[in-house]
């Protein structure tokens, strides 16, 4: 947000009783271009936001200790960004990605996921990114 009285200096006279106050027309013109995330604070904040939250998954996807990425999770958590795992679950393309298969012999666990190799991370439901995982594969006799 731009403080009206940094758009305004005072002119340079001879006389320091002149309370001449100069505004060039450069910064009169650039209050009218100011951007929309300036001019509204929920957009700013939003945006802020997400360039948080993804400096985060950044951090986390970095993070050598069991015990950092544990608690950047629960701070993300708490803000409504939930980790996904989906060991376990039946593989869906629409929300997983798929990193490797591992074969099976129990036909059962055919397309079901093994294991997550990178977690996904969903905000308040929109996926952010999807976990990369491995998937079950039945051997064919």
């Amino acid at each position: 947000m731009i403080s009206l009285a940094s758009l305004f200096r005072r002119a340079k006279a001879d006389d320091e009783a002149d309370p001449t106050i100069e505004v060039s027309a450069e910064v009169i013109a650039g209050i009218d271009k100011a951007e929309p995330e300036q001019a509204d604070p929920l957009k700013q904040a939003l945006a802020e936001r997400d360039s948080l939250v993804q400096l985060c998954l950044y951090a986390l996807d970095r993070a050598r200790s069991a015990g950092v990425v544990e608690r950047i999770e629960e701070g993300l958590a708490g803000i409504g960004v939930s980790a996904i795992r989906p060991d376990g679950d039946l593989f869906d393309p629409a929300r997983h990605e798929a990193g490797g298969t591992v074969p099976t012999q129990d036909v059962t666990m055919d397309g079901v996921v093994a294991e997550t190799e990178v977690v996904g991370f969903a905000d308040r439901g929109r996926l952010l990114r999807a976990p990369i995982v491995t998937v079950y594969k039945a051997r064919q006799p």
